[in-house]
């Protein structure tokens, strides 16, 4: 990838852009035009084509058809075939429904800045330059116009003959109804479409839906239906109406058939838009696929009867059908709102990619919140964000909005915070037990989970719930909203030393979690470590800082004692002098047999523990620390040592080549690929077993890794372990819009969001009205994007002269800060113009009263 976000070549073969919105699946874009990826089903659909479903362009003169060509590029090795499937698959070559046995462009280049795809397709023969453009609305607070099923596509053809051409582009789309299946042609008056359903099923059911491929170009033609046959007579049919001069002529079958799993069996339609273009003239073509499978299942979890029986798969409705009736509603929607969703997604993508940090940055952010637009999530019935952690090819994977994953993400939070909130909410509302135990699972429907997830509680999970709570509190400044939850956030809290305590984690009450801690590397660790004491302290801190802000004295001073009590144990006796580290003596048995723990930890030849960290230099051993910084809270670990730790995490963890690296687990990073690994034992004292997945590289870990790298100061060292990965990702072996851990599209890598914050120096207490940034790169020159509970835009500092500028919403703030004010006087404020009555505080600008920065207008602080 070059600094245009542009891969050419090879480095297009491994690209899937998803194109879709927030919890109504997507269709995945190939680097060569292709449609492929269809997870519009509810569901899981690696490496899917939905039938014939592809566009295609003519051009003829005066009735000689000069192109007829697919609009794809070259389809990349390998051409064996792919799948088990007898008569297709592996061994029978390339698959049909890739169009790659027709004419098409002979390359391709994509342009990839999410939530916008661009291709350029290529080829000396052609006398046209063509370029697509896709996209689906990303407007950063807006989750409604964030969620719309549909992947719109304009495709700009300027004409490079010397004579005028008749311009033809088609859109090809299979109704992928197993039986009945309906095509039909509607004028919606400001735009044309082809209607794909089915009246095989009942309305409630999970295969009732509808797609609709629509275009606002005012010149069409149609076919309700391919020419329907046998063999490969529907796809010899369509080339050769395809490729002769004139428009197409409708066929329509006024009977139904039932599909049959063989895609060249379904009913095929076809929109062609026309335009005649001059000489140099240029003319877009503009189309839309929108759907409505309206009923989502759980297939993979529905449950037991008290007979021992499995349930009824439950069924519920999406919460995209409760805002667009069926595809026909969605296309309707965008088509007249267009321009607005079109501009408000384009503002976000400029003000993220022309911020002043560094390309592959900018490139891990854009890239890794694409997964919002994934399979991985899903928005249930009343608009609540849920998620897999990843999703295997054909289900997800590992089901429930898994709270020590989903700890490490931090775009939900600052980009659409309301969702955010919502996570929490559903949280303490279902998966709370009444003692303080949570479930780090969510089972669906959510009102399952208590009853039926008997797990553990999650160390990490549990804590990390109370710091993200105090996350969403400081963005949104919303303190009736902590009052609702804060019963369940101090009962969630005091479990650590609650007597119902199963696994005993702080039953001496010291601010030490202890006894046995589940975690994210799914086993349990015995014993102190920092890894876990660092979440537990900086969940006490900020649950001092709500039960301050809520008058409840006692439990702050409370909370606050026992953080410092923990804090300076940890310091004392978790750090080695070079890292922190896990106590334990892994020859200690009794450690298990509290816990009846012996079967699953007890190594019986070795005689010591299995699964443990021990001595070794472990990815997350200060990431109480790294989601400290994030949220505002300062240092609970030592400043020093914490540095000295990631410094020394650095060195004896990152890889710089992998051929000589020994790794028993999954393989994530192969031959000449870099990346910093989950453990090491510098002291040549690993355990016999050690903790699972030692030996990989995980995004999310390393993102979050290096993002505290950053915040420590050692901000080359946390670059080059984002460079490692995103060129891990770079089109040619891996996709760079699908960073995978346990699964595809991980929910994890969306860590990478906290350069944002790191890198800018962000800071934000939406309670006391407070904003700032202390920019750790490109000082003089300095401009970066942000984002808050009611408003979005750009912080630009140029040579003394500070703005805040708002694109989107508005924000009310009552203080600035920035250390690019130190050693300087401060001449004036203003508010579009208008000069503002401030004081000064040190490197903080103090306002009078609020002021509200409306959508469109600038604070200008200027210096001397």
């Amino acid at each position: 990838m070059n600094k245009d976000f542009v891969r050419k070549g090879s480095y297009t073969n491994e690209i899937s852009f998803p194109l879709g919105g927030i919890g109504s699946g997507s269709i995945g874009l190939a680097g060569n035009g292709r449609l492929f990826d269809w997870e519009i089903f509810n569901r899981p659909n690696k490496n899917s084509y939905n039938g014939f479903s592809f566009f295609a362009i003519k051009a003829e003169h005066n009735g000689t058809v000069k192109v007829s060509k697919i609009l794809n590029g070259d389809l990349h090795p390998p051409y064996t075939g792919s799948g088990s499937e007898n008569f297709q698959g592996f061994g029978f070559g390339v698959a049909r429904e890739s169009m790659a046995g027709f004419t098409h462009f002979t390359s391709t280049s994509f342009k990839g800045e999410f939530p916008f795809a661009e291709i350029q397709f290529e080829d000396e023969s052609v006398p046209l330059d063509v370029k697509l453009t896709a996209y689906n609305p990303f407007i950063p607070l807006n989750d409604k116009d964030s969620s719309i099923p549909a992947a719109i596509l304009a495709y700009e053809v300027t004409n490079q003959s010397d004579v005028a051409l008749d311009i033809s582009v088609v859109g090809n789309l299979t109704n992928p109804a197993a039986k009945g299946a309906i095509n039909e042609y509607r004028d919606f008056g400001s735009f044309k479409g082809m209607n794909l359903y089915s009246k095989a099923y009942k309305e409630d059911a999970p295969e009732f839906g509808d797609m609709t491929l629509s275009t606002d170009n005012p010149d069409v033609s149609y076919q309700s239906y391919w020419y329907r046959g046998g063999w490969f007579d529907n796809l010899t049919v369509f080339w050769k109406e395809f490729s002769a001069p004139g428009r197409f002529k409708e066929r329509y079958y006024e009977t139904t058939r039932d599909n049959t799993s063989t895609n060249n069996l379904k009913d095929v339609c076809l929109l062609s838009a026309h335009q005649k273009l001059a000489p140099g003239e240029t003319g877009v073509f503009r189309f839309m696929i929108t759907w409505s499978y309206p009923n989502f299942e759980n297939f993979w979890n529905p449950g037991i009867t008290p007979e021992g029986t499995l349930n009824p798969n439950p069924v519920w409705k999406n919460y995209y059908a409760t805002l667009f009736q069926d595809s026909t509603a969605s296309a309707r929607y965008v088509w007249e709102n267009h321009n607005q969703l079109y501009s408000d997604t384009m503002a976000f993508k400029e003000l993220l990619f022309r911020s002043t940090l560094p390309d592959v940055v900018i490139d891990a952010i854009s890239s890794t919140i694409s997964v919002l637009k994934t399979a991985t999530c899903v928005r249930l019935t009343d608009g609540t964000l849920y998620g897999f952690e990843g999703v295997h090819a054909h289900e997800g994977s590992c089901e429930g909005s898994c709270t020590h994953v989903w700890n490490y993400e931090q775009a939900t939070a600052f980009l659409f915070p309301a969702l955010a909130r919502g996570m929490r909410e559903v949280d303490f509302k279902y998966a709370l037990h009444s003692n303080g135990k949570m479930t780090f699972r969510l089972f669906l429907p959510v009102e399952r989970t208590i009853k039926e997830n008997h797990h553990r509680a999650a160390a990490d999970g549990q804590m990390g719930g109370i710091i993200k709570t105090y996350r969403e509190w400081k963005i949104s400044g919303d303190t009736e909203w902590l009052k609702l939850v804060w019963p369940k956030v101090k009962s969630s809290l005091e479990y650590a030393w609650d007597a119902t305590n199963e696994d005993l984690w702080d039953l001496d009450k010291d601010g030490v979690m202890e006894g046995r801690q589940h975690h994210t590397l799914d086993m349990e660790l015995f014993g102190p470590n920092s890894w876990l004491t660092g979440y537990y302290l900086t969940a006490l801190k900020a649950a001092a800082e709500m039960a301050g802000h809520l008058g409840e004295r006692d439990k702050q001073e409370e909370y606050l004692k026992l953080c410092k009590s923990g804090s300076d144990w940890a310091n004392k006796h978790l750090f080695n002098g070079e890292y922190y580290h896990q106590s334990v003596n892994l020859k200690d048995r009794t450690l298990l047999e509290k816990f009846e723990a012996e079967q699953t930890y007890w190594n019986e030849e070795t005689q010591e523990m299995k699964y443990q960290i021990a001595e070794g230099c472990e990815i997350d051993q200060v990431i109480g620390q790294w989601f400290a910084h994030i949220v505002g809270l300062g240092y609970v670990f030592e400043k020093d040592q914490v540095k000295t730790a990631l410094s020394n995490l650095f060195k004896n963890n990152f890889v710089e080549c992998f051929r000589n690296y020994v790794n028993a687990c999954r393989i994530y990073a192969v031959n000449d690929d870099k990346g910093l690994v989950i453990a090491t034992w510098p002291k040549n004292n690993s355990p016999k077993i050690p903790i699972p997945y030692q030996d990989e590289t995980q995004n999310g870990y390393e993102y979050q890794a290096a993002c505290h790298l950053i915040y420590e100061g050692l901000i080359d060292e946390g670059l080059s372990v984002v460079k490692a990965i995103r060129d891990r990702y770079d089109g040619l072996n891996r996709n760079p819009w699908n960073e995978f851990e346990c699964g595809s599209n991980y929910a994890r890598s969306m860590a990478s969001y906290g350069f944002l914050l790191a890198l800018s120096g962000f800071q934000y207490d939406m309670v006391r009205g407070h904003i700032g940034f202390d920019p750790k790169i490109n000082q003089d020159q300095f401009r970066c994007f942000y984002s808050l509970h009611t408003g979005w835009g750009e912080f630009v500092h140029n040579n003394g002269q500070l703005s805040l500028q708002v694109q989107y919403g508005s924000l009310g703030i009552r203080s600035l800060g920035s250390d690019l004010l130190a050693n300087k006087e401060i001449a004036e404020v203003k508010l579009d113009g208008a000069g503002i009555p401030f004081t000064r505080q040190e490197n903080i600008i103090l306002f009078n009263e609020e002021v509200r920065i409306e959508q469109g207008s600038i604070l200008a602080v200027s210096t001397n």
